[in-house]
């Protein structure tokens, strides 16, 4: 127990910047992508979700936690695109593994949950490298260590605070197709927490929700002609859940004065029309993890799954920079405590798909499309 408790201490303080809007994108964003290691060893490695490393989302807050943990302990770091793009399969992230671990990586960090069957091929076969798989789970094995986290918490913040500044009109499209576990639960405590704030106001919300031309997370003419629509129709705000696809959303949010909620990371500097964003700590996380494999203490998370949430602070909405009038940093505070004293409960059973179009709520009128 006492274990236990001294970890969720050091987790809380590594955590602490996000829930009260800070940030180490920006010492991040000072350090090259890459670099050219002399004796051709490059120890910490980074294996991207699908999308590109620069989706000003979840490949790219992980590997600013990658970049500045090498850079701060010396180490030489490199990142690693699986071939084929959006249409990677298991055999090219394998690819991508495998040439980090034949340049010497001793820590492999892996995004995303497609990596899972790759990343449990590499680990068997590579078992003196450490494996951090980001949004992923417990596979059983001693070198890998799954990193996950409670998404529905910050979608929650956002929906709440969307309808509490004044926003009846909302919008949710999400990559991954409707299959990505961590979009669904970010989707579905997005519309509780409209719900609930709704249910406080004692007014009615309506919220289109779709996954269409989001499956491969990049950005399309096809989603911006849809959320183009969604504006033109009386939607307000959307929540853009899918990396690339910000850029879709974002442009059609331009175009048509309408307003944008970011994922992942702080996403307010590349849009002006972004409000706010539900972020989850990746940069932290992933600084966090690769430190455990140089400390000593790789046992504490390898060979479990570690899903992170309101309790060690890794989860929240950036109110230093969100754009909100109405609804107060000090009303979020006090919903966020109320969450972690359990005074208000998130359902994290996220259904897939087309699932959420059956779930009943009081008020909130889903479109699912």
């Amino acid at each position: 127990m006492k274990k236990l408790i001294a970890l969720l201490l050091v987790m809380a303080m590594v955590f602490a910047l996000v829930a009260c809007g800070g940030s180490k994108k920006a010492n991040a964003d000072s350090i090259p992508d890459t670099m050219e290691s002399k004796d051709g060893v490059y120890k910490v490695a980074f294996v991207t979700d699908v999308g590109q490393l620069k989706d000003k989302s979840f490949n790219q807050g992980t590997y600013d936690g990658v970049k500045l943990y090498a850079s701060e302990n010396n180490l030489s770091y490199k990142y690693y695109q699986p071939a084929n793009g959006d249409q990677a399969t298991d055999d090219d992230r394998y690819d991508a593994m495998k040439a980090a671990a034949d340049a010497g990586a001793e820590v492999i960090v892996c995004a995303g949950f497609m990596q899972a069957g790759a990343l449990e091929r590499a680990a068997k076969e590579f078992t003196g490298v450490k494996f951090v798989f980001i949004d992923g789970w417990n596979m059983g094995l001693s070198n890998v260590a799954g990193i996950a986290f409670k998404e529905e918490q910050p979608g929650y913040f956002a929906g709440y605070a969307a309808v509490k500044e004044g926003y009846t009109k909302l919008g949710f499209s999400g990559g991954g197709g409707g299959t990505n576990p961590a979009v669904n639960r970010y989707g579905y405590g997005f519309v509780q927490g409209a719900n609930d704030a709704a249910k406080e106001l004692g007014i009615k919300v309506d919220v289109k929700y779709t996954y269409q031309y989001g499956a491969s997370f990049a950005a399309s003419n096809e989603l911006q002609t849809l959320i183009s629509g969604w504006y033109q129709n009386g939607t307000e705000v959307v929540f853009s859940c899918g990396g690339s696809i910000f850029q879709s959303i974002t442009a059609a949010a331009s175009a048509n004065d309408g307003l944008v909620i970011g994922v992942d990371v702080d996403q307010s500097p590349d849009s002006d029309t972004v409000i706010t964003s539900a972020m989850k700590g990746l940069a932290s996380a992933a600084q966090w993890a690769i430190g455990k494999a140089y400390d000593g203490t790789w046992a504490e998370i390898g060979g479990n799954g570690t899903s992170l949430g309101v309790k060690e602070d890794a989860v929240g909405l950036p109110t230093a920079t969100w754009s909100l009038k109405n609804y107060k940093a000090s009303d979020y505070e006090s919903l966020y405590k109320k969450v972690l004293d359990g005074s208000v409960t998130i359902d994290d059973q996220a259904p897939e798909a087309d699932g959420i179009a059956s779930v009943s709520f009081s008020n909130v009128v889903i479109y699912y499309e």
